[in-house]
């Protein structure tokens, strides 16, 4: 059962982990001189993130009334959840940068430089647990995990792998960075240009791809 629970959050952690923004964010700091702790300490506020939000997830969800039938309302919560993500999609497909324009940057990625240790966990935190994209992901997440009626330690274990996986983008360029020392800049120059220009497609066609699972699902279970 914790097989099928890690097999049902596989895509939805492969969606929170190829996050454009944030990978723009972590390569930002690594070129910054705080680079070898800011770096580090922004993975550190991500996990944690997202494990304090995976705790009360799996506390809702799990605490929820099932009355006669437990799979009738995380059914419902997964349409709710697929028609949101779908809505998103579009929102992230309108709001692509045409041929010829650049890709906007968000205005608070100009303070990264003078960012603290104590910031850049605060910032991973926030980046990997609190954006509307990140937070409707995790609820997915945690209500696919209650669909499989594992116990909680099982719980905890599926949502253990959700975290490393969802990392795992935001991870790499750190890896990169202390793996190639000094010829890490080019590497990881080219990957923040190729994000910050896809972002809002590779978000639209993952978030059009996993609100339709998710709408399948909900249908399905009702």
């Amino acid at each position: 059962m914790l097989r099928e629970a890690v097999g049902q959050i596989l895509p939805l952690a492969v969606a929170v982990a190829i996050s454009p923004l944030p990978i723009v964010a972590v390569v930002l700091m690594l070129v910054t001189p705080r680079a070898r702790t800011n770096g580090p300490a922004f993975i550190v506020g991500w996990l944690g993130g997202l494990a304090v939000l995976g705790a009360v997830l799996l506390v809702i969800v799990s605490g929820g009334d099932a009355s006669d039938d437990p799979d009738d309302w995380v059914s419902i919560v997964e349409l709710v959840l697929g028609v949101a993500l779908v809505l998103l999609s579009v929102q992230q497909w309108r709001g692509r940068p045409r041929e010829g324009e650049e890709a906007p940057v968000p205005k608070w990625m100009g303070a990264l430089d003078g960012f603290t240790a104590v910031k850049s966990v605060a910032a991973g935190a926030v980046l990997s647990s609190v954006n509307p994209k990140n937070l409707l992901l995790a609820i997915a997440a945690a209500a696919e995990i209650s669909q499989t009626g594992i116990s909680g330690g099982e719980q905890a274990a599926a949502w253990g792998v959700f975290v490393l996986i969802a990392t795992a983008g935001v991870a790499t360029p750190v890896v990169i960075y202390f793996a190639l020392g000094d010829r890490a800049g080019p590497v990881l120059g080219s990957l923040k240009d190729w994000m910050a220009r896809n972002n809002r497609v590779i978000m639209a066609v993952l978030l059009l791809v996993l609100g339709a699972k998710l709408i399948g699902d909900g249908i399905g279970g009702l």
